[in-house]
């Protein structure tokens, strides 16, 4: 879902907040002490809203996915909504002062309010961007556009319609395409980067432009919709173009947050660091640690440190296998609440990882993965302890899914920034608690 639309999500977000507040103070209260009521909530009330603009987030309210059907949309809100409200009684709990004017009661109210708001809102903006959707016309032969032009069909409501699609612009001279702009069928041009280097392609593009006509490479358009790159495309001048090897302010301020919340994080945890070591010595033979060799940062070599989860001197495949025979049963529990991942706060203040990056792989499998064209972009940045292909796609079993994650980790490579690293922990937080991989 493009920028704006996410950002008039959530404006509409924050008065509904504060509309689901208003209507249960007046059913509570009735119209005459509504006033009262009102001026008594709303300073307290600012924290409860921060938490559910928060949950709304984490639960892909603001994500196209959820907009593809009315059951899905519904249930995603209602679920969101219950669970910003269980959160927010925690704070009435933790801080009775600042919340005594606002009775449990209200809470529950302002959450039904809040679900049949955001409902409704959601519901009148999918069918304004289904009806007001922009006419695309595409323009090329590569399988991600019918790929591209697949999902904008499934998804309407991103704001998107398909006008027509050309293989090439020679099935479509510089009049058709004047013409499908005059009488308002093309808004949008979307084309194989190719074209913009073929004179004769160049000069009949170039003769809509004044027709109110926007023209987008094919690539930024899939990048906009997926949310990842179209790798089988990229040629080396998309990459000279679109990556920043060194951001020096970002690295700078980005170091010093690794730092700052890892030995926090580091401190909080090390007792419990030291109970999981024991019970893993104790269950197993073998050492706590888990120590492998991967690949950071231009494609260096360091050691990365885990929770042992395996039993000692078993072989098999480099990736972890469903239901795998190796993994202890204290493995499991460490795999799925992530608690073997704790030893890796020592690698962030090292600086061999950041807390968000492609993850850092097995040395052996990046033998396997340099296969991939471009696999060596990756190595851009610090590989992470989460990253953008965690939070969007599973944990990589064979080379075909290897090179799907490929996508994502290119994707944060080029746009990476503090407020992408910070949707992916807040993304991450949420998997975690819900024991997603």
């Amino acid at each position: 879902m493009s920028g704006w639309k996410k950002g008039l999500l959530f404006a509409g977000d924050i008065v509904i907040l504060y509309a689901a507040l208003a209507g249960a103070l007046l059913v509570r209260y009735g119209t005459s002490g509504f006033s009262f009521a009102f001026a008594g909530h709303k300073g307290p009330f600012l924290l409860i809203f921060t938490v559910f603009l928060l949950v709304f987030y984490l639960f892909d309210l603001y994500h196209l996915r959820t907009f593809l059907s009315s059951l899905i949309l519904f249930r995603a809100v209602a679920v969101a909504a219950i669970t910003a409200g269980i959160v927010s009684m925690g704070a009435f709990y933790l801080f009775p002062d600042y919340f005594e004017l606002t009775p449990k009661t209200n809470l529950a109210m302002f959450v039904g309010f809040t679900v049949v708001l955001s409902y409704a809102w959601r519901t009148l903006l999918r069918v304004r961007f289904k009806a007001s959707a922009i006419p695309v016309v595409f323009v090329g032969t590569s399988p991600r556009i019918t790929e591209l032009i697949e999902e904008v069909r499934r998804t309407p409501h991103l704001g998107y319609r398909v006008a027509q699609h050309y293989e090439t612009l020679k099935g479509a001279n510089g009049s058709m395409l004047e013409s499908l702009a005059n009488a308002g069928n093309v808004a949008l041009l979307v084309i194989d980067p190719a074209l913009a280097h073929d004179a004769r392609a160049a000069r009949q593009i170039y003769r809509i432009i004044p027709h109110e006509v926007n023209v987008i490479p094919f690539a930024a358009f899939y990048e906009a919709v997926f949310e990842k790159v179209p790798l089988e495309d990229l040629s080396e001048e998309w990459f000279i173009e679109n990556i920043t090897a060194r951001r020096p302010v970002y690295d700078r301020v980005k170091r010093v947050i690794d730092v700052t919340l890892a030995t926090i994080l580091f401190a909080v945890t090390l007792p419990l660091s030291f109970l999981i070591g024991i019970f893993i010595v104790a269950t197993s033979r073998g050492g706590a640690l888990y120590r492998a060799e991967r690949t950071g940062k231009g494609g260096r070599s360091f050691i990365l440190n885990k929770f042992r989860t395996m039993r000692n001197g078993n072989g098999g495949p480099l990736w972890t296998e469903k239901n795998d025979a190796r993994i202890t049963p204290i493995g499991t529990f460490l795999r799925a609440t992530h608690l073997d991942e704790f030893p890796q706060l020592w690698n962030i203040i090292r600086g061999d990882i950041s807390f968000t990056g492609p993850r850092p792989e097995n040395v052996g499998l990046t033998r396997e993965y340099e296969r991939f064209s471009h696999y060596e972009m990756r190595h851009v940045v610090k590989p992470g302890l989460t990253g953008w292909a965690q939070i969007n796609y599973q944990p990589s079993a064979s080379l075909e899914e290897a090179y799907e994650k490929l996508k994502y980790d290119l994707y944060y490579v080029k746009n990476r920034s503090l407020f992408l690293d910070l949707l992916i922990i807040l993304k991450t937080i949420r998997y975690f608690f819900m024991n997603h991989s």
